[in-house]
């Protein structure tokens, strides 16, 4: 990609011209919209949506709004408490401060002028949750269930979710409705909630839908995002790729050049163009230069985000920032090779490893980290370990009766046969500890050590070695009806013995542009580049890759989005006659 100065004659025109189609792209283009910009939205994918549509959807807000009528006691003086304790010297404080201020007033005013709805959850801790400032919950906000029928015929031009947030091949579930099927012979509320389920995906099939129309998680909130933008008269356009940026002798971004239907387009950019492409996780160069461990990484991001708006920022005179701890979002992958050589993958986040009854263990038999931890601080883990002690792939280990309760990555709770997962190495089944560490090549007396120590810890209700069930939020992941006294232990017994092998992965990266407040892409001397924004993983993560709580990206990434659209809308009134 390169620059090229401005054409005399364009093609097309609008005030805002911003590429990709997530979370932080389609909130600016609907705010510059509603505001009264004309809008283009470029997306070089035939789908919109972006990451933020296989995503979990949590946005994180704090001291929004609803606190109040939650119970939950917070303020935006606590949140930085929080941030300053987990960031420490890494803190940009003008993007923090922006963060925290913008970010409420950014929930208020899509509620009130978007189809974006976000629920506040009463519980749901922050990741580190005995830290100073951290909230039990309140802050964690999902989106709103949303029938993609709305959408209409642009229903088929939304991202799917990952395959492992569907049942029957097409039926969405969330946390909660998973907790509603595995009760559902137990509990009249949560059979109906379960029949409602199914019924619907039915109705769905029958009426020649390719996919369940009810949407949830982050597909809901992608889901809205599109209607909001396709409301406020953005104009969408998909499978449009950008060759080159246009930039005048000044220095000011003016347009860009772009290919749709097999024809090139100058298209003029009044306002600004806004980089929201959704970082680099598909650009294998990208990755190795900025990941550890690289060869050995899996990725759970769309593919084709390989970095076109940092590129294009950087041809501008932008630079990445250089404060993260992690330059990606971690997230510990397992991988099915399926019967067509294509790999399956299954990010563990939230639903087997802090459940009661499991363990991880490194290459030499050992375990190497608190299984209940954030997804970021058990891949981080890995990476530590790994650099001494073999840990990548790690490997979960459980037992039949875990297995048959929770499931363990792509296998699924229940009685249901295993065959497959067998038959493709995914899962690994012994009678005996011993004769499972022989099939994962493990040493067998150091893995039935550690197990025997782990059971006796689990009986106790304390795990003395990394304390899994300690804090709020491992409490929070774990089981709460399970009868032992810790939710997040429970000693592995009964044969036969199970294994997954899990591998570093990320759900994004954070490694960026360097912006200021404003999200204005800056240059070496922290200068703006007039006419140049980014926002969502195009943007540095403003918390300087650590992962204080879940919605720690699609937050900022929507609040940018949001200051972005209003930033431009006031440039805009300033200037009328």
């Amino acid at each position: 990609m390169t620059l090229k100065a401005p054409p005399e004659r364009w093609d097309e025109e609008a005030d805002v011209v911003i590429l990709g189609s997530g979370a932080g792209g389609l909130t600016a283009a609907t705010v510059a919209a509603n505001e009264g910009l004309h809008v283009l939205l470029l997306e070089k994918l035939p789908v919109f949506g972006g990451g933020a549509a296989i995503s979990g959807g949590v946005v994180w807000v704090p001291n929004h709004g609803g606190m109040d009528a939650l119970g939950v006691e917070d303020s935006r003086e606590k949140a930085a408490l929080y941030l300053r304790r987990i960031l420490g010297n890494r803190a940009r404080w003008d993007l923090i401060d922006a963060y925290l201020d913008t970010a409420p007033e950014m929930v208020e005013y899509m509620h009130a002028r978007s189809a974006v709805k976000l629920v506040p959850r009463s519980v749901g801790p922050d990741y580190y949750s005995e830290e100073e400032g951290a909230t039990s919950g309140g802050r964690m906000m999902d989106p709103v269930i949303f029938d993609g029928r709305e959408l209409g015929p642009a229903f088929d031009q939304l991202r799917p979710p990952l395959p492992t947030f569907l049942l029957f091949g097409g039926m969405m579930v969330g946390k909660y409705d998973i907790e509603a099927l595995l009760k559902a012979h137990k509990s009249w509320s949560a059979f109906r909630h379960s029949a409602a389920l199914v019924g619907r995906y039915v109705r769905d099939r029958l009426t020649f839908h390719r996919r369940g129309t009810r949407l949830a998680l982050g597909n809901a909130l992608a889901g809205r995002l599109l209607r909001s933008a396709m409301d406020a008269g953005v104009d969408l356009w998909n499978d449009t790729s950008v060759l080159d940026l246009f930039q005048s002798a000044d220095g000011t971004v003016s347009g860009l050049h772009v290919e749709r239907d097999g024809r090139r387009i100058r298209v003029k950019a009044n306002r600004a163009v806004v980089l929201a492409t959704g970082g680099f996780p598909g650009s294998g160069d990208m990755m190795r230069a900025h990941i550890p461990f690289p060869d050995l990484h899996h990725s759970m991001a769309p593919a084709a985000n390989v970095g076109d708006g940092i590129r294009l920022g950087l041809a501008a005179g932008g630079r990445l920032d250089d404060i993260n701890r992690d330059n990606g979002f971690w997230t510990p992958v397992s991988i099915l090779q399926q019967a067509d050589g294509t790999l399956l993958k299954c990010p563990h986040l939230i639903m087997d490893r802090a459940k009661p009854g499991l363990i991880a263990v490194n290459g030499v038999g050992r375990r190497f980290v608190n299984e209940a931890s954030s997804y970021h601080d058990f891949v981080a883990a890995m990476h530590r370990d790994h650099a001494y002690v073999p840990t990548i792939p790690a490997t979960l280990i459980c037992d039949h009766h875990f297995i048959r309760k929770y499931g363990m990555g792509l296998v699924r709770p229940g009685p249901g046969s295993h065959r497959k997962f067998l038959k493709a190495g995914y899962l690994f089944r012994a009678d005996s500890i011993g004769e499972l560490a022989e099939a994962l090549s493990l040493p067998p007396e150091t893995l039935e050590q550690t197990v025997e120590q782990f059971n006796a810890d689990a009986r106790s209700g304390v795990d003395r070695a990394f304390g899994k069930g300690d804090s709020g939020y491992n409490r929070y992941l774990g089981d709460g009806d399970h009868a032992g006294a810790n939710p997040c232990l429970a000693p592995i017994v009964r044969a036969p013995f199970y294994a997954v092998r899990v591998y570093p992965g990320d759900i994004g990266t954070s490694l960026g542009l360097r912006t200021d407040a404003r999200a204005r892409v800056v240059d070496d001397d922290d200068r703006p580049i007039p006419g140049l924004y980014a926002c969502g993983n195009d943007m540095n993560s403003v918390m300087a890759g650590t992962y204080p709580s879940g919605g720690i990206t699609l937050g900022p990434a929507m609040t940018f989005g949001y200051a972005i659209g209003r930033d431009l809308a006031a440039a805009a009134q300033q200037a009328a006659p």
